[in-house]
C-alpha cells in the first residue's frame, strides 16, 4: 500500500512485540568488498548470509556489543572508534521486531576465524543480492551499494 493511501486509513494499533536490538558490521577490505557470513545449521534462518554481529546485551552500547561479537564470532579485535554508522534496519519478524544498526569497519586486528558461521564470503555490494539474506538485511545492501 502506498503511503498516501495508508494515511487515509485509521491509525493502526502498535504491534505487541518485543524489540530486539542487534548490532552488525560491514567489514570492508582494501578491495571494497564486504564480508558476509552464512548462518549455521540449527539456528533461525540457517543457511542465509548476513552481516556479522549479534544481540546487544543489557548495559551494552551497540558499539561495545559489536566489538564483543566480532571477537566471539570471527576472532578479530576491534574498538568502538573503528565503527562508523552507515544505516539501520527496522524489520518485523514473527514474534519480535528487529532494530539493527549497521556499522562500517575497515580496521581490525587478527585473522578471520570461522568460529560460528558455516562459511564467509568477501563480496562486492553490487553482487550481494546473489546471496540469500534475511529480510532485514536487504535494505542495507542498497545503502552499501550507494556508499561504496
Amino acid at each position: 500500500m502506498k503511503c498516501e493511501n495508508a494515511l487515509k486509513q485509521p491509525r493502526p494499533a502498535p504491534p505487541d512485540l518485543p524489540v530486539v536490538l542487534v548490532a552488525a558490521a560491514a567489514l570492508i577490505n582494501k578491495d571494497g568488498e564486504v564480508l558476509i557470513a552464512q548462518r549455521p545449521e540449527g539456528k533461525a534462518m540457517a543457511g542465509l548470509w548476513e552481516f556479522p554481529g549479534g544481540k546487544v546485551d543489557a548495559g551494552e552500547t551497540p558499539e561495545y556489543a559489536l566489538m564483543r561479537e566480532l571477537e566471539e564470532e570471527l576472532g578479530i579485535e576491534t574498538r568502538p572508534c573503528c565503527f562508523h554508522p552507515v544505516a539501520f534496519a527496522s524489520h518485523t519478524y514473527e514474534g519480535f521486531h528487529l532494530l539493527m544498526p549497521l556499522f562500517a569497519c575497515r580496521v581490525w586486528k587478527g585473522a578471520l576465524e570461522q568460529k560460528e558461521h558455516q562459511a564467509f564470503a568477501w563480496v562486492k555490494p553490487v553482487d550481494m543480492l546473489d546471496y540469500p539474506m534475511p529480510a532485514a538485511d536487504l535494505p542495507l545492501v542498497a545503502t552499501l551499494r550507494d556508499l561504496l
